[in-house]
């Protein structure tokens, strides 16, 4: 009883993880979470009066009792996913893994850097009564430039372009007036599975200085010599990476996971009654 129920509460947090996928499907950008079980703890008895391996047993000696198992990690999906065409200026999608922009989020007053994959950017006027835009993503977090600060600019243009290697381009209306250009801030994750997740779609770093990392490890901006590394579509967008049919057989695996611990747990239940009506 105590094995199927430490069990069952670690396939609860799967199946929890296996909703969440399946509720991002049509979120662009989502990388999907997967999980691995590893055994709670283990006990080993010695039973054997001959210390000496046994002819022919594969196995070591003596009785492995485990107490269930438990969500060993859970880590980040972060393969490539489809890349969809909408023809749209400010959508924008990477095509090789690991790059993502950076964009700053106020959190308690505080202005933090965030990092996503999300490419549906937008326009939002500045406060201020002034004529300028920023440009920011789904969520109205501005979105960076390569030196850290937001990109804003005359609201009064014509065309925008993005290149591939991450350079935004705004077109003047006015005949003659020279075009403004701006270096998006492309960060490239060598460690993802450091990056934590912070909910809208947006990746933190953890606390770098209790690892032992240096943050030099996990994050490298792409910029200078390294801008040509960058990759990204203009007009299109990055769609989630979750595979339904792959979602919905290890959901099936996890209740039925689920429901055979929940049954051996009736069946203990059932044979105490007997012990106790022997007595």
């Amino acid at each position: 009883m105590i094995t199927a129920t430490n069990t069952m509460s670690q396939l609860q947090k799967q199946l929890d993880i296996i909703g969440n996928n399946l509720a991002n499907i049509d979120t662009t950008g989502y990388k999907k979470r997967q999980v691995a079980f590893s055994e709670l703890l283990t006990q080993q008895f010695t039973n054997q009066p001959v210390a000496t391996q046994e002819e022919g047993r594969l196995t070591p000696n003596g009785i492995r009792q485990g107490v269930g198992a438990r969500l060993g990690n859970t880590n980040v999906n972060m393969t490539q996913g489809n890349i969809k065409s909408t023809d749209r200026e400010l959508d924008v999608a990477f095509t090789k893994a690991n790059q993502f922009l950076q964009v700053l989020v106020e959190e308690n007053g505080i202005q933090l850097p965030r990092y996503t994959r999300d490419g549906a950017l937008y326009l939002s006027p500045v406060a201020g009564g002034t004529n300028q835009v920023a440009l920011v993503n789904s969520s109205g977090s501005a979105v960076l430039d390569q030196d850290g600060d937001p990109i804003i600019f005359e609201d009064n243009f014509k065309e925008l372009t993005i290149s591939s290697n991450g350079i935004l381009t705004v077109l003047p209306s006015e005949a003659g007036a020279p075009p403004q250009t701006f270096n998006l801030s492309v960060m490239e994750v060598r460690k993802p599975q450091l990056l934590e997740s912070v909910g809208d779609n947006l990746f933190a770093l953890p606390n770098l200085e209790d690892l032992g990392v240096a943050e030099e490890e996990v994050l490298v901006s792409l910029e200078g010599d390294l801008r040509e590394q960058v990759s990204m579509q203009q007009g299109a967008l990055e769609q989630s990476n979750v595979n339904l049919t792959t979602e919905m057989s290890d959901l099936l695996l996890t209740q039925r996971s689920y429901q055979f611990n929940a049954k051996s747990i009736s069946i203990s239940d059932q044979m105490m009654g007997l012990i106790n009506g022997i007595r």
